[in-house]
């Protein structure tokens, strides 16, 4: 009895100890992620913050229907399609590269790193020297005859920002392949090898199923990232660029600069319901492939 007890009493004390730990991590997402994130489905019910008065979907229906949102969406999700693919998949292809033995190896994956340690006005003013008007790329084409281009104020806009994207990205994305590709069991490489395989089915029926995760994982981070382009955007063209690299991030903010409360709230809640459904299906294909590499 009295060791039933003294066991209780040590399972009480680490419960307590443990909330105590977890407390200052839980309250900090309260007041930080979960009370912000109840004010803005609050604003987005409201006709504004002001007068409060309920007005359930109008917001969401109003903001449908409104010509610069779907001009954002359509403009934030071609971004998307095109930029994240890209930036998986050419971040696995240098992967593969450098697994080889390769002359200046770590030279080559040093090159890819870099971007990740400039900081952001630097990748501005960069992005500004090739990409102005009178910049180096214009000045290059001009060798060729080529007609001079402003490049951001044109429909190439959006090429300039997804080089930008995956000359940030390829680094961190290739890092993660890296250590995913090198963790592999070697036995079931050995194997293969033994069985006469080809490179491109040990690469399709055995490394990728070993890669779900790092993919699944490198797939959300890029898409993540890919919303996070808007700083550059909004530096190398202010609130209001040209029309094809006009995004959701730039609607919202200027929805912000305007106290426009209800229709920004509206349309972050949008964008966070078609990011977690993203995210779903992205789970249910890697559960999928990885579900016998797990076993």
């Amino acid at each position: 009895m009295k060791k039933h007890t003294k066991t209780t009493r040590r399972t009480r004390k680490l419960k307590i100890s443990s909330g105590a730990y977890i407390a200052p991590s839980f309250i900090g997402v309260l007041l930080f992620f979960i009370l912000p994130f109840m004010v803005v489905i609050y604003y987005s019910l409201v006709d504004n913050p002001i007068s409060g008065n309920f007005v359930f979907l109008e917001n969401f229906k109003n903001i449908i229907a409104n010509a610069a949102f779907q001009k954002a969406v359509r403009n934030t999700f071609l971004f998307a399609a095109v930029a994240v693919p890209l930036a998986v998949v050419l971040s696995l292809l240098l992967a593969i590269v450098l697994e080889a033995k390769l002359p200046f190896r770590s030279q080559f994956r040093t090159f890819f790193l870099s971007p990740m340690m400039v900081p952001v006005a630097s990748i501005v003013l960069i992005w500004q020297v090739l990409f102005h008007y009178n910049g180096a790329v214009n000045d290059i084409l001009g060798v060729f005859g080529i007609d001079k281009i402003d490049w951001l104020k044109s429909d190439y806009g959006l090429i300039v920002i997804v080089i930008l994207f995956l000359w940030k990205n390829l680094g961190y994305n290739m890092i993660l392949f890296m250590a995913a590709l090198a963790s592999i069991p070697k036995d079931i490489l050995e194997v293969a090898t033994l069985e006469s395989a080809k490179p491109l089915q040990t690469f399709f029926y055995i490394k990728i199923r070993y890669l779900s995760s790092t993919l699944l994982f490198v797939t959300i981070m890029s898409l993540i990232n890919s919303f996070k382009i808007f700083r550059e955007v909004y530096l190398l063209t202010g609130n209001y660029p040209v029309d094809t690299i006009y995004t959701l991030q730039h609607f919202m903010n200027n929805k912000f600069g305007s106290l426009d409360y209800q229709t920004l709230s509206a349309a972050a809640i949008l964008m966070s319901l078609v990011m977690i459904v993203i995210i779903g299906i992205l789970f249910i294909v890697e559960n999928h492939f990885g579900k016998d590499v797990e076993g």
